[in-house]
């Protein structure tokens, strides 16, 4: 009988995994059966270092495969399957987060979180002013400030030469972080990605040295890191 830890999972079913192909896509396979999307459709990526990458999550998994720990696989399938099917919504979806952007929500009060927050949000606003002519403003409001309609227009245009496998990074760092403008930086290189996740938990590690961290709010960060590393990973063996 399975625990409550194996539950739902899928036992591993295939013994040797390998990366097919010699020029690109590259597909991985299982016993020599190709890995499928949840679709049913081929897993297939355009450089044998990610295909690689996702190879090694296969081979990882033990007596039970278990997705959570195979993040490259889960946006390789995003990057095939919902991105070529629904392009329009999730740009459209990613776009919308400026609307209410976390680099544009700042505290008031206390000075030194105000500082905090100009300190590593600022430099992320100017960066898309002076590269793409996107300014958004900033307001100390709680109450959802609207953004000019032309700059928010001018981030869904910046999504639009993306392929897939980008599109589908910018998503994950964009609901990792809260940030369609973190998530912007970082894909373009005006950003790394260890100053994205100081950026995107500002607010949670400035409660923890007011309050420390409770576990709930400790899972959330390792998630949101763990996202962000993963997206980051991605993209760098997708360009490699």
């Amino acid at each position: 009988m399975a625990d409550d830890k194996t539950a739902g999972l899928r036992r591993r079913f295939y013994e040797t995994v390998s990366v097919q192909g010699e020029t690109a896509p590259f597909g991985v396979t299982l016993d020599g059966r190709p890995v499928k999307t949840p679709g049913r459709l081929d897993l297939a990526v355009q450089t044998a270092p990610l295909a690689a990458a996702i190879a090694d999550e296969w081979d990882a998994q033990a007596e039970h495969i278990r997705p959570h720990t195979m993040p490259l696989t889960q946006i390789a399938c995003t990057a095939i399957e919902r991105v070529a099917a629904e392009r329009a919504e999730i740009e459209k979806g990613i776009a919308r987060y400026a609307e209410t952007d976390l680099v544009c929500y700042r505290a008031e009060t206390p000075a030194d979180l105000a500082e905090r927050q100009a300190k590593h949000w600022q430099p992320a606003l100017d960066w898309l002013a002076a590269s793409h002519s996107v300014r958004l403003a900033v307001t100390t409001s709680i109450l959802p400030t609207p953004q000019d309609h032309a700059a928010l227009d001018r981030v869904a245009e910046m999504l639009r030469p993306y392929d897939p496998h980008e599109l589908a990074v910018v998503s994950v760092l964009t609901q990792a972080t809260n940030s369609v403008v973190l998530a912007l930086a970082v894909v373009e290189g005006a950003l790394d990605v260890d100053a994205a996740t100081e950026a995107a938990q500002l607010d949670e590690d400035y409660q923890k040295e007011l309050w420390g961290l409770d576990r709930e709010a400790e899972i959330r960060l390792q998630a949101l890191r763990a996202d962000i590393a993963a997206a980051d990973r991605y993209l760098a063996l997708h360009r490699s």
